[in-house]
C-alpha cells in the first residue's frame, strides 16, 4: 500500500480537530443558562436525545492529558460533586417534562471508574428514573489502571455495551515518559473481563507523537491490540500544548518525534490497522467491519460530535457535570469548568450552563458541510465557492490531487486523507488564526 503524499506546508496551520462547529474557541459568557433553558425548552416529545454525564476525577493524573479531570484522592470531594450532578439530573429532567427520547447515555471524563462501582451503578438508576427511560445503549470510558472485577461486573448489570479504555502505548518507556504506567496484563485483563460481563463494543483510544515514540516502537503497539482485537481503535496524535496544559510540562519536548515523523506514524498505522482487517472511519478511527461505527461509515450515517465520530443520529446532545457541553441545532452551551461554582449551582436548582455559542443558519450549513468533509469524505460546496479567496484557498489541494471539485461538489480523496481537518477548516468563517488556540492537523 503506497504511503501518503507529505505536503508540510498544507499541514503548517494548527486546526480545530472540529467536534463542534462553531468550536469551543468562539464560545462567549454571553451564551449561558439562558440558552440552555431555551434548548431544553425547544426539544420536541419524538425528537432523538443523547446523555453525556461527565466524572472530572482519575485515581492518577497522566502527563499528556487534556481533559478537565483531577485526582480522585478525597472521598468527601467525590460526594459533593455527585450529590450536585444529581441535582442537575433532577433540574435537567423536570426541564424536559418528558418530552425527547432517551436512547443514549454516556459516562466520560476523567475517568468514570475513579467512583466506587456501587456509586456508578445508583447514578445509572438516578438517570434511567429521572428521565423515564427505559433500556438505553450505555457507553463508559475506563482507565485500565482502576478496573477490577467489581467494576466489571456493575458495567454487566447495568447493561453497558459499549467501552473505552485509555491505552494510549504498550511500550513501557513510553508509559513512563507520559506519566500512564499500565502493564500489558493489566490491559488484557480488563478486556477479558469486558467481554466476559457482555460488553460487545470494545474501543482502544491509541497515540502516535510521542516522546521517544518512533515508527518502530507504534508498530509493536499496533501488533498489540490487533492480537487483543478491540472492535474499534482511535489513533490520535499527541498535541503538545504545555503553554494550555502545565501538566504537560512534565513531558521531555526535546524528546518528541517532528512533524515528518508524526506523519509517517499517522500513515503506518492506517496502512497496518487497515492490513489486520478494520475499516477506516474519518482519518484517525477505525472500526472492525461488524461494529456499527462501521455500518454507519458504509452507509454514510456517519456523525461527529464532542464525543468524536459516531453512529448517534440525535440532533441533541445534553451535557451533564462540569465542563459539560449540550448541543442543540441552534445552539451549543457548556457547563461551568470551575467544580465549585457548578456545585453551587446544581444544588440550589440552577441549570449550571456558564457559556456557549448560537448557532445561526450559515453557521448550521457550514457545519453541515465540515461534519460531511470529515465523516463522508465529501460535500456539496457550491454556495461558498462564489467566494473567491475560498477557491484560492483550496487550489493548492486540488492542484496536488488532494481533493477533486466537480459540479460543485468537494471530495477528499485517499492521498487527502490526512488532511481532511485542514480542508474542512476553509469552510469555517470563525477561524481564528492563532496558532495557539488549535492542535497540529496530523
Amino acid at each position: 500500500m503506497a504511503m501518503w503524499p507529505y505536503h508540510p506546508d498544507l499541514l503548517s496551520r494548527p486546526v480545530p480537530r472540529y467536534t463542534s462547529y462553531p468550536t469551543a474557541a468562539e464560545f462567549t459568557e454571553e451564551v449561558a443558562e439562558a440558552a440552555l433553558a431555551q434548548g431544553l425548552a425547544n426539544v420536541r416529545d419524538d425528537q432523538r436525545v443523547s446523555l453525556y454525564l461527565h466524572i472530572p476525577f482519575c485515581q492518577e493524573i497522566c502527563w499528556y492529558c487534556g481533559c478537565n479531570t483531577g485526582r480522585a484522592n478525597r472521598s468527601q470531594r467525590l460526594d459533593s460533586y455527585i450529590e450536585a450532578l444529581r441535582a442537575e439530573i433532577r433540574t435537567v429532567a423536570a426541564r424536559l417534562e418528558g418530552r425527547g427520547r432517551i436512547d443514549r447515555i454516556a459516562f466520560g471524563g476523567g475517568s468514570p471508574n475513579a467512583l466506587e462501582p456501587v456509586t456508578f451503578a445508583r447514578l445509572v438508576d438516578d438517570v434511567l428514573v429521572a428521565f423515564g427511560t427505559g433500556a438505553p445503549t450505555l457507553s463508559v470510558e475506563i482507565d485500565p489502571r482502576s478496573f477490577g472485577p467489581g467494576w466489571a461486573m456493575t458495567l454487566g448489570k447495568t447493561g453497558t455495551k459499549r467501552v473505552s479504555l485509555g491505552v494510549q502505548t504498550f511500550d513501557a518507556d513510553i508509559q513512563a515518559a507520559i506519566g500512564r504506567v499500565q502493564p500489558t496484563a493489566m490491559i488484557v485483563s480488563a478486556v477479558d473481563r469486558l467481554r466476559a460481563n457482555g460488553v460487545r463494543s470494545i474501543n482502544f483510544d491509541l497515540m502516535y507523537g510521542l516522546p521517544g515514540q518512533d515508527r518502530a516502537r507504534l508498530e509493536a503497539t499496533l501488533d498489540q491490540a490487533i492480537a487483543l482485537r478491540p472492535d474499534r481503535v482511535a489513533l490520535f496524535g499527541y498535541a503538545h500544548v504545555p503553554h494550555m496544559l502545565p501538566r504537560q510540562r512534565r513531558i521531555d519536548a526535546t524528546n518528541l518525534p517532528d512533524q515528518a515523523e508524526r506523519f509517517a506514524m499517522a500513515a503506518l498505522g492506517h496502512e497496518r490497522l487497515l492490513a489486520a482487517g478494520y475499516e477506516p472511519i474519518g482519518f484517525d478511527h477505525f472500526a472492525l467491519p461488524h461494529d456499527e461505527l462501521a455500518k454507519a461509515a458504509r452507509t454514510g450515517q456517519l456523525r461527529r460530535n464532542f464525543q468524536g465520530f459516531t453512529e448517534d443520529q440525535a440532533d441533541v446532545l445534553i451535557g451533564l457535570g462540569a465542563t459539560a457541553i449540550s448541543q442543540f441545532p441552534d445552539r451549543i452551551v457548556q457547563n461551568d469548568k470551575n467544580n465549585g461554582r457548578y456545585r453551587m449551582r446544581a444544588i440550589a436548582g440552577r441549570l449550571t450552563a456558564e457559556r456557549g455559542v448560537e448557532r445561526d443558519a450559515e453557521d448550521q450549513q457550514r457545519g453541515a458541510v465540515i461534519e460531511a468533509l470529515l465523516c463522508g469524505g465529501a460535500a456539496q460546496v457550491e454556495p461558498w465557492l462564489r467566494d473567491g479567496t475560498l477557491g484560492a484557498a483550496l487550489t493548492p489541494f486540488l492542484n496536488r490531487a488532494l481533493a477533486v471539485l466537480e459540479d460543485g461538489r468537494l471530495r477528499v480523496t485517499e492521498d487527502g486523507r490526512p488532511y481532511a481537518r485542514a480542508i474542512a477548516s476553509l469552510f469555517d468563517r470563525h477561524r481564528a488564526h492563532s496558532p495557539q488556540r488549535f492542535s497540529s492537523a496530523i
